[in-house]
């Protein structure tokens, strides 16, 4: 027998089948179950295959807690993870199936004392994982499924996903006043623009320590708090986090080299065209990266937390 088939059959029993003929049920009649499952709560969590990248279908039990779709990576006690946890770990966007409604998720792994409420709650609700966990060393996973976009109906609710957003489309603003003020020193129509006092080299400077501080604060927060438990939550992710931690180092230099440009510009006597150049450079490559930011943490953060107020 092969790997593969050992992997899916106990002594002649074909699970794979087993499995199609329970999913069959489940959509069949809504989510009610017959048999050996009846008055049982089942999902079909769709995931994607570590190694295929082929969308594999799973019946789990199926409980909410705290509001939220929670799966036990289980395997009936077994000694190794089920291979749908496997994947949620590659990938953690799934597909939930309840009998009532269909909805697109984003699987969280808690770790630690979280990790340990939770089962505390699943066990409570349902005994036999607790019998599951006695049977193994492996300790069993929880798997919680927030939703990536509200029921219908619902209102969604700001994410800290949609914070981070804001807070880069307001330092991406910064990025354009001094973009704009650089253009105006070059094409001589800052003469004609009405300030008052400070002038506009002053106003320049003014907007560079606004946007730095902003941009510094912003970073210190993402590093020492939301990052760490994105990483621990969605171990997808943790690669590009590390990458995004290893960046504002480098965020924090071309934030220092703005300011440094900005503030060492002196009216009549740098070239405002080489100050225009240099800027350009360091806004192009901050955008960069908080483009990269966006890409890899706002559906996480807007499953897992709402936004903090922002002004």
């Amino acid at each position: 027998m092969s790997k593969e088939q050992a992997e899916t059959s106990w002594s002649g029993f074909d699970v794979n089948d087993f499995q199609r003929r329970i999913i069959a049920e489940f959509r069949e009649n809504n989510g009610k179950m017959t048999g050996m499952f009846e008055g049982w709560s089942l999902t079909v969590l769709t995931t994607i295959g570590a190694r295929s990248g082929l969308p594999r279908e799973t019946p789990l039990g199926y409980l909410v807690i705290d509001g939220k779709g929670v799966v036990i990576a289980s395997a009936n006690g077994s000694d190794r993870h089920p291979g749908w946890y496997h994947n949620v770990r590659k990938n953690p966007i799934v597909t939930v199936e309840t009998g009532e409604e269909t909805y697109r998720a984003i699987a969280a792994i808690p770790q630690g004392a979280e990790r340990d409420r939770l089962f505390e709650r699943v066990v409570a609700e349902a005994p036999g994982y607790g019998d599951y966990q006695a049977k193994t060393t492996r300790e069993i996973p929880v798997v919680v499924l927030h939703r990536i976009e509200p029921k219908p109906g619902d209102e969604r609710v700001k994410g800290m996903g949609d914070w981070i957003v804001e807070v880069h489309d307001w330092l991406r603003g910064e990025l354009r006043t001094l973009r704009d003020q650089a253009d105006r020193l070059i094409d001589g129509t800052a003469e004609t623009i009405e300030t008052t006092p400070p002038d506009l080299p002053q106003q320049m400077r003014t907007h560079c320590l606004n946007f730095c501080g902003a941009l510094r604060r912003h970073h210190t927060g993402e590093d020492m708090v939301v990052f760490p438990s994105l990483a621990a939550q969605f171990p997808a992710l943790a690669p590009a986090l590390a990458q995004l931690s290893e960046q504002h180092q480098v965020v924090a230099q071309l934030q220092d080299s703005i300011q440094a440009l900005v503030g060492g510009f002196v009216p009549g006597e740098s070239d405002p065209v080489r100050l225009r150049a240099e800027l350009e450079e360091l806004a192009t490559r901050l955008e960069s990266h908080f483009d990269f930011e966006e890409q890899t943490v706002v559906t996480a953060l807007n499953a897992t937390a709402e936004a903090p107020p922002f002004g």
